[in-house]
């Protein structure tokens, strides 16, 4: 699919600010596109949008399917008559810097509750039957998902490997008994489904209508634990009794000897393409309804994935396997169409990744930040780019540039200096022009890069399982001087 070449900003929506512990769907997402639509943005690239598990990760979520609860905008509830603005729940001092998980979950869930006693009380004849159209219309992923979630409250929180060996194996009789008696938290978890989709639609009808595109994250495995691997084990590589066979990782390379052991369920491709691959098009079509742009996060596993087997401690032992490759994007076109797809190709690269991206015309992804890092080699300066590829000057998963200046070698300073021709007095800056002025397509930076933030300030730090996915902004950083900057650099360059 052709682009048009244009900029914006990467931004979970989690990093909003908001006076609830975390940024959310509500007044102040409209206001960020406000601010895009002023600044001539044109992309708004955000985080999945799913329930978060372990670590409060965005790339393990309890459903690739589900929205996150914690991301529904409280003061929207309120508009609505399911919450009172006065209620003494909500009067609770957050930190507008960070999101503190563990009280945001325990505030939102109960004051998620007051709304949903609020529903079912409630004479709103229309409301109830929106609720069920969608109940409806999403039978084949809520279902699952709501008595998933109502089990895991049900036995403490556990994984689904560490339920009673009935409900585990997802037997007949074990499935009726929890239905019947967990119906009530069932209904919660719809519910909030429910306003989760709700507020994002309208949301991004918003921002649609101000000729935002928003892209969206997919990312290519799923978490152990979620309600997809307990609901679909035929999808994976597990045994009889639904253990894992082999899991995913990455192999051991120059930064490490061991490898990268993530631990997610690995898919049964022989088994997907009997079924001419229904369960990765249903997860397409989701996010195309969810987002305008898709990025799929760590391409090369469809072309080939390292599988370590299952309880190995490192990735050391793993071995390369063979992707579904083009016969899973063919089935996707042939049910989809050619839809707007962004390849996220980074790491260990083979010929075949290349192929793959290139046969159906995917633009691949450059991150300025490597371009300048000596034990990277380069393919991602500027003056390789084409114009099929997306610029970013870091993602989520980098030092802000700032950051990475300041810990960079002095040969790798130097080179950046001399490339950019500057004093990187204005580090964060010289890098967002260079991205902008690139012929690719598009270019985006972090909002951490577009206020010159350090590295208190990242995202997130692969390999370090706490700490993570905190950051926020708050309105007084956005400076009319930030503005200024990203409006002259979009005019000037024809983005």
């Amino acid at each position: 699919m052709k682009f048009e070449r244009s900029s914006g900003i990467l931004l979970h929506p989690s990093s909003l600010p908001s006076k609830y512990g975390i940024g959310d769907l509500g007044p102040n997402a409209y206001k960020f596109v406000d601010l895009l639509v002023e600044t001539k943005q044109k992309l708004w690239q955000i985080l999945p949008l799913g329930p978060t598990g372990y670590g409060d990760s965005p790339y393990q979520c309890f459903s690739t399917f589900a929205g996150n609860p914690f991301l529904i905008s409280i003061e929207k509830l309120i508009e609505e008559s399911l919450l009172d603005e006065n209620e003494p729940a909500l009067k609770d001092n957050f930190n507008n810097k960070l999101v503190d998980y563990g009280r945001v979950i325990n505030f939102k869930y109960a004051i998620l509750r007051k709304a949903f006693l609020r529903f079912i009380e409630s004479k709103d004849k229309q409301l109830k039957t929106k609720f069920n159209t969608f109940c409806d219309k999403n039978s084949s992923w809520l279902d699952d998902y709501a008595l998933f979630m109502s089990l895991k409250d049900h036995f403490g929180g556990k994984p689904w490997s560490e339920w009673e060996e009935n409900i585990k194996l997802r037997r007949p009789e074990a499935m009726a008994k929890y239905r019947k008696e967990l119906a009530d938290n069932i209904n919660f978890q719809k519910f909030m489904q429910y306003i989760f989709f709700k507020q994002w639609f309208e949301l991004k009808e918003y921002a649609n209508t101000n000729e935002i595109k928003i892209i969206g994250d997919i990312p290519i495995y799923v978490a152990f634990d979620s309600s997809d691997a307990w609901s679909s084990p035929s999808t994976f590589y597990f045994d009889e009794d639904m253990n894992p066979i082999k899991v995913a990782g990455v192999p051991p390379d120059y930064f490490s000897k061991t490898g990268q052991l993530w631990g997610n369920p690995l898919y049964n491709w022989e088994t997907l393409k009997e079924t001419s691959y229904a369960w990765w098009i249903d997860r397409i079509r989701s996010i195309n309804e969810l987002v305008d742009i898709i990025r799929i996060d760590h391409f090369r596993g469809f072309a080939g994935y390292w599988a370590v087997p299952y309880g190995d401690k490192t990735a050391a032992n793993g071995k390369w396997e063979k992707g579904p490759g083009a016969g899973l994007f063919i089935a996707i076109k042939n049910a989809l169409g050619d839809l707007p797809i962004l390849a996220e190709d980074l790491g260990f690269l083979t010929e075949d990744v290349h192929e793959l991206r290139d046969k159906f015309g995917f633009p691949s992804m450059k991150i300025l930040q490597f371009g300048f890092d000596s034990k990277e080699g380069s393919p991602y300066v500027p003056h390789l780019f084409t114009p099929n590829s997306v610029v970013y000057t870091g993602t989520h998963d980098n030092d802000t540039i700032i950051g990475w200046y300041k810990k960079a070698p002095e040969e790798d300073k130097h080179y950046v200096r001399e490339y950019m021709n500057t004093d990187a007095k204005d580090i964060s800056w010289d890098f967002i022009r260079h991205a902008w002025m690139s012929v690719a397509v598009f270019a985006l930076a972090p909002m951490q890069d577009m206020l010159s933030l350090d590295s208190e300030c990242r995202m997130n730090t692969p390999s370090v399982a706490s700490g993570n996915w905190q950051w926020r902004f708050t309105w007084d950083q956005i400076t009319p001087q930030v503005k200024e900057k990203l409006l002259k650099l979009t005019k000037l360059y024809s983005r």
